[in-house]
């Protein structure tokens, strides 16, 4: 959910080293148009505020179970089965194991939290906009865009460019860094394994590849072994990209082991189980295919 005046977001993580350039503050917003299977920000797919449990802060005190009015159960840890009561419940709990997966910002209160930072800024360093999907947030992102800058707060983005031309069209202009994922190249699996096709998104990396300013971009290629972490994927990837600018920048990044343990927390399932990351030499052979595509700047993380 989100309205041009205020946006739920699910993480504010300060002191960020991995998102952009520098010292940054990552701001999660919930809500994501993808289902990719190996989501490592579960609790950002759904674009609704939720009441979640902290289990590891449950005192056992069974107090949400009769403040829910049936709600909630219990066995061996609660069990949320409806939310008409969440306030109570989080009011009532004593351990502080009730809360909601998000909160809801203005554009004043988010620039407070992001201002108190900008001392670790310094010449690199800014806010980065993650998720979820940034984009879908486009209403409540571009005015707060407009004020980082304003303060001399540099903004980048991290995103699935899967939103409507006239989005891409007006935030991507206004980042000083974008990273912009290119998961699946075969539209037919995109759609199998994410749930949407993946149009939009290449007609949105091309444009920005080929516009002004496209050494501020970024490709990333999440690796999934037998799902994106393929010869055939990856080098119709590379080729594609070097068709379109052979110098952009193409990470590829291997598989993170310890985003399953996020979705008990998200009411999710995981369905990759027995998934590894990629061995040093696996990914230094995909990195030989992207070099060999014409790619001339790539790295692994």
């Amino acid at each position: 959910m989100t309205t041009s005046d205020k946006a739920l977001v699910f993480d504010l993580k300060r002191f960020a080293v991995h998102d952009g350039a520098g010292i940054r503050t990552t701001v999660f917003f919930k809500g994501c148009p993808l289902s990719c299977p190996w989501c490592q920000n579960p609790e950002g797919m759904n674009p609704n505020r939720h009441l979640v449990c902290v289990t590891s802060n449950c005192i056992g005190c069974q107090t949400c179970v009769k403040t829910s009015q049936g709600e909630i159960t219990f066995e061996q840890e609660p069990h949320i089965h409806g939310e008409r009561h969440a306030d109570a419940v989080i009011r009532c709990c004593p351990g502080g194991a009730m809360r909601y997966d998000s909160e809801w910002y203005d554009l004043d209160s988010l620039m407070e939290r992001l201002r108190a930072d900008k001392v670790f800024y310094r010449e690199d360093g800014g806010v980065t906009f993650s998720g979820g999907e940034p984009l879908l947030h486009a209403d409540f992102l571009e005015p707060l865009i407009h004020r980082c800058h304003t303060e001399g707060i540099k903004c980048a983005i991290e995103t699935t460019a899967y939103a409507p031309d006239y989005v891409t069209d007006t935030i991507f202009p206004l980042l000083d860094e974008l990273f912009i994922d290119f998961k699946i190249f075969d539209d037919k699996a995109h759609k199998q394994v994410i749930g949407v096709s993946n149009t939009l998104i290449r007609k949105h990396i091309e444009k920005a590849l080929k516009s002004e300013g496209a050494e501020r971009i970024t490709i990333r290629t999440p690796l999934v072994e037998g799902l994106t972490a393929t010869k055939d994927n990856i080098q119709a990837i590379a080729q594609t990209l070097a068709s379109w600018n052979p110098d952009v920048h193409y990470e590829l990044l291997n598989y993170n082991p310890l985003a399953p343990a996020k979705y008990p927390l998200a009411r999710k399932t995981y369905t990759l189980d027995g998934v590894k990351p990629l061995s040093d030499e696996a990914l230094a052979g995909l990195k030989s295919v992207c070099l060999d595509a014409g790619l001339s700047n790539v790295t692994t993380s």
